[in-house]
């Protein structure tokens, strides 16, 4: 009979949480106590299980490592860490959404291949609220961002405000990119749901 693997308990995950930000800012018990009003042998005791956490402390322990409790109680969900993306095809594009629907901080990221068939231009450009990043994998992009005209080649990356009317597109032949969308992003630029 095969076992299930152990699920990890979320208090110490919590604990390993606090313990993990902390050492990856540099601070010792010392500094982060001082910032978030503990006494170190308090904070010592909270990291290692030797005291329960209550929720007033997790408060400023969570300001203080510029976080939000949330994330310090987001349960663990490692049963399937990789994402198999579907193609999705419209209009010269092909996507594959590579993050999942419930992505921490409401961002999306996809990789998109833009055939040089797919129409854009100065006359395709268009606005919505929030930015816009993407880094590009191959090929060369054209960046029409209302009247100024920029090529983004292969390493390179672009971010830029979505108020600003724009357009985008492969040039000289099929341009692959990797992007994030902030929720308006996703809504203007992804394609919808299949059913």
């Amino acid at each position: 009979m095969k076992q299930e693997p152990a699920r990890p308990d979320l208090d110490a995950v919590i604990r390993q949480r606090i313990r993990g930000l902390r050492v990856a800012r540099g601070w010792s018990l010392d500094a982060l106590a001082a910032r978030c009003y503990l006494s170190p042998s308090t904070l010592s005791r909270i990291e290692t299980g030797h005291r329960r956490i209550a929720l007033d402390q997790l408060v400023p322990i969570a300001r203080a490592l510029d976080t939000t409790i949330d994330h310090l109680l987001e349960a663990v969900d490692d049963e399937d860490v990789v994402i198999r993306p579907e193609p999705q095809h419209r209009a010269g594009i092909t996507t594959w959404l590579m993050s999942r629907e419930t992505t921490v901080r409401g961002v999306t990221i996809a990789k998109m291949r833009f055939s040089p068939d797919h129409a854009y231009g100065p006359e395709h450009q268009g606005v919505h609220p929030g930015r816009e990043w993407f880094t590009v994998l191959s090929g060369t992009m054209r960046v029409y961002l209302g009247d100024r005209e920029m090529l983004v080649e292969a390493g390179d990356a672009a971010e830029f405000s979505t108020m600003i009317p724009h357009s985008i597109g492969a040039v000289g032949g099929p341009a692959e990119i990797l992007t994030i969308f902030d929720r308006d992003g996703e809504r203007a630029h992804m394609p919808a749901p299949l059913d």
